[in-house]
């Protein structure tokens, strides 16, 4: 990821402190930047970290939780800065797209009066140019007659619809970075791909950055020119999307893609057995030694056991986590 970053996170972690002083690590050693105008998609199983890092880069982490490492959105560092300077990065600097609209919508307001509410913090609008805002923005997501869902409430939307006005919401102040959790994890798989490609327009034509969270990678190919793998907490294999899809690097990384379902040869429209990864992400506090993914991992040596491995950079800008991929090509040794 190469230019000026947006956003820059430098050794970020996330623990749990526990009685006697000690801590229960959740997120570890989590670098990234992001450019204005790039998108990077953050994946993983689930349990890998995701959505605790993203509410970090927001300033969001639920109370008790020690964070440490520097979060810097332009001059601000969503770590150390007081809490004023941060809630003022809170939708002017980033729009945040949660997992579950209902959720993030209230139930006893109309969709119209929650995004002028979201407006009225920048400062007041007189009232037709208000009202005009709100159905741009609700043009602007293609929710269909613009008028008719600003007067209705959530519970009279489908999936799809609240979202769209979820994002709206998020938008409303203009954002430089809009961070998408999982946002389409409750839809269907047409409505998935509208969200998607929803998101893709408007941070294009907006100038924003996008961070999106997900499992899913066939999302983030579609979505992002950047790619962070995250698991059990830290970063496993980090580069341009295209490429780590093309040919990833690391072995958990190719574990993820081999689980990806996909036609099978002369059999259009058929899926192809899924190739399992064995096993299952490690509870915080019960990493195994060394390689907290040999456990799972095909090419586990006695040598994954011994220490953790270290973040280093492979064939030019492609980062990695893992003792058994030759710097030179990328490939196992």
């Amino acid at each position: 990821m190469t230019g000026a970053s947006l956003l820059s996170v430098r050794g970020l972690s996330i623990a749990l402190p526990l009685p006697g002083g000690e801590t229960r690590s959740l997120v570890s050693d989590v670098s990234f930047d992001l450019r204005a105008g790039a998108s990077l998609g953050i994946v993983g199983e689930s349990g890998s970290g995701k959505t605790l890092t993203a509410l970090a880069l927001i300033g969001l982490v639920p109370d008790g939780l020690a964070v440490e490492g520097e979060i810097r959105f332009e001059t601000t560092d969503m770590v150390s800065a007081p809490e004023r300077q941060r809630d003022a990065v809170r939708g002017a600097g980033i729009g945040m797209v949660f997992q579950e609209p209902s959720a993030a919508l209230d139930p006893a307001m109309r969709i119209g009066a929650q995004v002028a509410e979201a407006l009225r913090i920048s400062g007041r609008l007189a009232r037709d140019e208000e009202r005009e805002r709100v159905l741009d923005l609700l043009a602007a997501v293609r929710l269909d007659d613009p008028a008719a869902r600003a007067g209705a409430f959530p519970h009279e939307l489908s999936g799809g619809q609240r979202q769209r006005a979820a994002i709206a919401i998020a938008l409303a102040r203009r954002p430089r970075l809009l961070l998408a959790d999982e946002p389409t994890t409750a839809l269907d798989a047409a409505v998935r791909g509208e969200i998607l490609d929803l998101l893709a327009e408007l941070t294009a034509r907006e100038g924003m950055a996008l961070i999106l969270v997900s499992h899913d990678l066939a999302a983030v190919a579609r979505t992002c020119t950047d790619l962070l793998v995250l698991y059990a907490g830290t970063r496993f294999e980090a580069g341009a999307a295209a490429e780590v899809l093309a040919g990833p690097v690391n072995p958990y990384t190719r574990a993820l893609l081999s689980a990806v379902p996909r036609p099978r040869p002369r059999e259009a429209g058929r899926r192809a057995r899924l190739t399992a990864i064995p096993g299952a992400v490690p509870r915080p506090g019960a990493l195994p030694p060394g390689c907290r993914f040999a456990p799972r991992c095909a090419f586990r040596t006695d040598a994954c056991d011994a220490g953790e491995p270290t973040w280093r950079r492979v064939v030019a800008d492609r980062g990695v986590r893992c003792i058994r991929v030759d710097a030179q090509t990328g490939e196992i040794r």
